[in-house]
């Protein structure tokens, strides 16, 4: 859904009311009930296709999670949950990632007919957590397990035949502490507050239309800065699957995950069915993400060949096939394949990022850096996994297996599992 006129006053955090118009999202109210059942009590957050609200069921009488679907997209996401929803067999614990479909009912509206579907609620994603921090930093034990559970949610997708397509750390979600739904919705308001309501004023001073919004809503914050969970907080829920698909019945070319950590088959590759391989990719930089304080590739404005250059000087020379495909990489390198301009050559290895970004950040915050013994395993898993030739990658049942996994990182998502059962 685009739209590049400029219509209203942007409000922060909130999405833009360009949006409320045919086919998009629909008009929502602190107090709406949907369903003879859900009453809105707050906000939750926007994607690019729905938003999503907090509401207490007075059926139940626990929160959750609507999110409510723009008019034009399909219904894919909520097939592709009901199909991962049913596990493999009982005793799968990736299930136990993927976000349980409570209810699913359909609203018409004045911008047209919307899918609705309700999920527990999650507590914050894990860039909310870095965001909300000053250091952007996870606990060691925390960013074990985080990495732990994120590589066995993946393995259960590819078990099931799905390519979950936008792994990010934005859609790494947090499940909510316990007590949660105890609060009564006067009691919700005095811990996190009470929904800010914005006014939607249109640039030209007439009235906004009845599709959209009189107010706009800013999101509720349920979390904390990242080095203040704890690793009994630490459970995950993988959300977003508006770009999965499955790789018996759909072919898909087109990588949608942020430019930063799109696996490069996606560029070099363009005519090759992306497969499960390309998860493996975003795994590997989420996972890096999750244990350093920065991106192991970044750029706010980065282009394609900026994104090239750092993944050569991370992980070595790029296949020839590709090189000699990239048009612009006499801008940034000779022949032979050396930086033959500043800015390139100041990208980082893999060694100098994991001190610049992971060993250093944790020393100023007072936190323990990684043991040698650990950083090697941590490498040696990572490099098979960021391979540029997508058929050359580790599969997802190969990083669980891992040492890093093994020695550093499961054992510490089962400290998470045997407290939960006790």
């Amino acid at each position: 859904m685009s739209t590049s006129r400029v219509l209203y006053e942007p409000i922060e955090y909130v999405e833009r009311m360009e949006y409320y118009k045919d086919g998009g999202y629909h008009p929502v109210e602190i107090g709406d009930h949907f369903h003879d059942r859900y009453r809105v009590v707050h906000k939750l957050g926007h994607g690019t296709y729905s938003t999503i609200w907090l509401a207490r069921d007075e059926i139940s009488n626990r929160y959750v999670a609507i999110k409510i679907c723009t008019a034009d997209s399909g219904p894919l996401e909520t097939n592709v949950l009901s199909q991962l929803s049913e596990p493999l067999k009982s005793s799968d614990i990736g299930t136990t990632m993927i976000p349980s479909i409570l209810d699913r009912f359909n609203i018409q509206g004045p911008n047209g007919n919307h899918t609705c579907m309700v999920t527990s609620p999650a507590r914050m994603s894990l860039s909310e957590a870095k965001n909300g921090s000053w250091i952007g930093l996870f606990q060691i034990d925390v960013a074990r397990a985080l990495a732990a559970q994120l590589a066995t949610v993946i393995r259960y997708m590819h078990f099931k035949g799905f390519v979950h397509g936008d792994l990010h750390r934005g859609n790494i979600l947090l499940q909510p502490q316990s007590n949660f739904d105890k609060l009564s919705t006067k009691e919700l308001y005095e811990l996190y507050g009470e929904p800010e309501l914005v006014p939607v004023n249109r640039l030209d001073g007439q009235t906004p239309p009845p599709g959209v919004s009189t107010y706009g809503v800013v999101p509720i914050w349920l979390g904390e800065a990242s080095e203040k969970v704890t690793l009994p907080e630490a459970r995950i829920i993988l959300a977003d699957f508006g770009q999965a698909f499955s790789l018996t019945r759909e072919k898909r070319f087109e990588s949608y995950t942020p430019l930063i950590i799109r696996p490069p088959e996606a560029r070099f590759e363009p005519t090759i069915p992306l497969n499960f391989s390309s998860d493996i990719w975003t795994l590997a930089c989420t996972i890096w993400d999750i244990v350093a304080q920065r991106p192991l590739f970044e750029g706010f404005l980065a282009t394609e060949d900026d994104m090239t250059c750092q993944q050569i000087a991370a992980l070595g020379p790029l296949p020839i096939g590709w090189w000699e495909k990239w048009e612009g990489r006499g801008n940034h390198f000779t022949n032979d394949g050396q930086p033959n301009n500043r800015a390139t050559s100041q990208y980082r290895s893999l060694e100098d990022a994991f001190e610049l970004n992971i060993q250093q950040p944790r020393n100023q915050a007072g936190m323990p850096p990684l043991e040698l013994s650990e950083r090697d395993a941590l490498f040696a898993m990572l490099r098979p996994m960021l391979s540029f030739k997508p058929e050359n990658r580790s599969s997802a049942q190969q990083v669980l297996e891992s040492e890093w996994m093994v020695k550093w990182a499961i054992p510490e998502y089962e400290k998470i599992r045997s407290s939960q059962e006790s």
